[in-house]
């Protein structure tokens, strides 16, 4: 996957940081048992360290401004409200103990982030055109999850819920 700066996240970058990540599991804390999945949204989470310089949640809006999306940084303030309630995080990446180890299919969690966090970051996006006229691709939104990627077309599935390709909504 290359970037906006021109570099490329290896299959070594993400395989490090699934490692890291994976050794949390002493702590308490289970990656998703589907390893191409995890590995997706790791390469999503590489990507934006490269284009924010922080690991924000790749299924979330983020502003670009770190001190404004501090909650959204992974394991974002939500995790651990979503995998006690859900089973898993928003994103999918986190799952539960019980999940874990029943390799048990992941219910897509509902955005717990508060609206007006959202429209901060959206007008703080809305307020700067010359990064939004930057943009190489389109941002497609799913309207069941709200999972958000930039690419020529909607995706067909919605990697997070499952979501068909006409639940998709242009968003920038």
């Amino acid at each position: 996957m290359e970037n906006n700066t021109g570099n490329t996240i290896d299959k070594n970058q993400v395989n490090d940081l699934f490692n890291k990540l994976s050794s949390w599991q002493s702590r308490g804390y289970f990656l998703n048992h589907d390893e191409i999945f995890t590995k997706a949204i790791i390469r999503g989470l590489l990507f934006n360290e490269t284009r924010y310089g922080y690991q924000s949640c790749p299924c979330r809006l983020a502003s670009g401004v770190k001190s404004k999306d501090l909650d959204i940084i992974c394991p974002c303030d939500y995790r651990d409200a979503d995998i006690a309630e859900y089973g898993a995080c928003l994103c999918g990446l986190y799952i539960s103990k019980k999940a874990y180890l029943n390799k048990e299919k992941i219910k897509p969690a509902p955005e717990r982030r508060p609206l007006k966090e959202l429209n901060n970051k959206i007008n703080h996006m809305e307020n700067n055109k010359k990064q939004l006229a930057d943009l190489s691709h389109p941002v497609w939104r799913c309207q069941v999850c709200g999972y958000i990627c930039a690419r020529d077309g909607a995706p067909d599935i919605c990697p997070i819920c499952g979501a068909t390709k006409d639940r998709f909504q242009r968003f920038i």
